[in-house]
């Protein structure tokens, strides 16, 4: 028996890749008919997702399997694949979350998270976005909580980015138990504009909603979610000899520090050993 479910486990990933794909087209709206913006899809089983439009719109291509739709303030939809499909609309419900509740006592400024040691220097740089269209990889920084921590400052650097339109996304995740699982913490999304400079640019992002962190683990993870698709299709038109060096690339720089990837929106999140830089700040309380 054991042999026949190792088989299993090892010819699943080939099964499931090799069946047939369609293409799903829709868009994805709250309960009051307006569009939901950037929206985790995908089959999470599959490791295949994307990020929908800020108008809400999304175009996958899946085998016939439930697809499921995540967003920090709404709760989780799914809809039934059965074949291809251009008109689905799909509505989420608003996710009711307790608010933060602020401790009394004493508090004291100090990092949660800092960058670790550059790797190589400013040598090694991270290319951070694939011109191939693809969007969802997400990377950051593990942060570890000893006392009730209020985040007040996000900060992370560009080297360079020649993306345009290009709009990413904070999260901030816990992580629990064996295997281990990550749990959204934020109520509403932290949505940032990264401009296009072929110079390094500093971010400061100050998050609206109170975000307090009970003692554990963290993931704090920095994601590209939206990109100027008009430029991406112009991209991959263009005859490779054609195109203009580092277009369509963001750089980042590397440290050594452990954090987590997951290369595709609503896919497996993987150990890595370094990571681009995030650090957080705050009040600790004592």
């Amino acid at each position: 028996m054991r042999i026949k479910t190792a088989l299993v486990v090892i010819l699943l990933p080939a099964i499931l890749s090799a069946q047939e794909r369609v293409t799903v087209r829709g868009r994805i709206v709250n309960e009051k008919g307006e569009a939901v913006e950037y929206v985790q899809v995908g089959v999470p089983k599959l490791q295949a997702g994307t990020i929908s439009t800020v108008d809400g719109c999304f175009e996958i291509d899946v085998p016939c399997d439930t697809l499921q739709f995540f967003h920090v303030s709404y709760q989780t939809a799914s809809y039934p694949v059965t074949g291809p499909a251009d008109d689905v609309v799909i509505v989420m419900h608003e996710q009711e979350l307790p608010p933060a509740v602020l401790t009394g006592g004493d508090t004291r400024e100090k990092y949660l998270v800092r960058p670790g040691t550059k790797v190589l220097g400013n040598l090694a740089l991270g290319v951070f976005y694939r011109p191939d269209g693809a969007k969802g990889l997400e990377l950051g920084s593990v942060a570890i909580v000893r006392k009730p921590f209020l985040i007040r400052d996000i900060l992370f650097s560009i080297v360079s980015n020649h993306i345009p339109g290009c709009v990413a996304s904070i999260n901030v995740y816990r992580i629990e138990g064996k295997p281990e699982t990550f749990i959204n913490v934020l109520h509403k999304p932290v949505y940032v504009d990264i401009g296009m400079s072929d110079t390094p640019q500093d971010f400061d992002v100050q998050p609206e909603e109170s975000i307090l962190l009970e003692p554990g683990r963290y993931f704090i993870a920095f994601r590209i979610v939206a990109v100027d698709e008009d430029a991406v299709r112009e991209y991959r038109s263009t005859p490779e000899p054609e195109r203009v060096p580092n277009a369509m690339h963001m750089y980042t720089t590397l440290y050594f520090k452990s954090s987590y990837q997951r290369d595709a929106a609503l896919g497996e999140f993987k150990h890595l050993p370094v990571n681009i830089g995030i650090a957080v700040k705050g009040l600790e309380y004592r």
